[in-house]
């Protein structure tokens, strides 16, 4: 008998009140005509004129199904023990990647609205933004494009002068044993934390 670890599978993610109401019709629709054939498109416009004709009482009852699979879904989280990907370690001394020209309009009108809306939450003044900007005219968009060109010239001026001094560390080190070699990298990454 194998004793090693037991693989667990990931929860199974909750679904919306629509989809439960999707999948109850799809049920009724194979048990009352089980040898026709319906393609997708066509079953999912009938349910969405379906979902639209239905009373509010009867969406309560899908709507509680969905509380209840979310309920399922974050308690099976809680327990749930798996793989989590590592992320790579960002290089300190890498430049930052620069900010797209909506992220440029984001930041300029950041202030203003969360004055004007001091109850909105983080996302909320992000779609207020995003509304904004497709609103503009591309004559209006065009001073936060071209900043953003400029920032992205000089991230990429900055990244070559980056690799050419990693690539001229990493060649350094490789003459060296291991045990130097760590202690190189060691070094190099005090005085980058010491630097910032």
């Amino acid at each position: 008998m194998n004793m090693g670890k037991e693989i667990q599978l990931r929860p199974k993610v909750n679904v919306s009140s629509y989809i439960h109401f999707i999948l109850n019709c799809r049920n009724k629709f194979k048990e009352q005509q089980p040898n026709t054939y319906l393609s997708f498109k066509e079953f999912s416009r009938k349910c969405s004129e379906k979902w639209r004709s239905i009373s509010k009482h009867e969406k309560a009852k899908y709507e509680a199904l969905a509380k209840l699979d979310k309920a399922r879904y974050q308690e099976e989280m809680l327990n749930y023990i798996g793989k989590r990907k590592k992320r790579r370690k960002r290089d300190p001394q890498a430049p930052k990647r620069p900010p797209s020209s909506f992220l440029l309009f984001c930041q300029d009108h950041y202030t203003q609205l969360k004055r004007e809306n001091p109850n909105w939450s983080v996302v909320q003044v992000a779609k207020a933004s995003g509304k904004m900007w497709s609103a503009k005219p591309d004559s209006e968009k065009q001073p936060y494009e071209q900043r953003a060109a400029l920032l992205r010239a000089k991230y990429r001026e900055e990244l070559k002068v980056y690799r050419t001094q990693r690539n001229a560390r990493k060649k350094n080190r490789q003459g060296l044993p291991k045990n130097q070699r760590r202690r190189c990298e060691q070094a190099t990454s005090d005085k980058a934390s010491g630097s910032n």
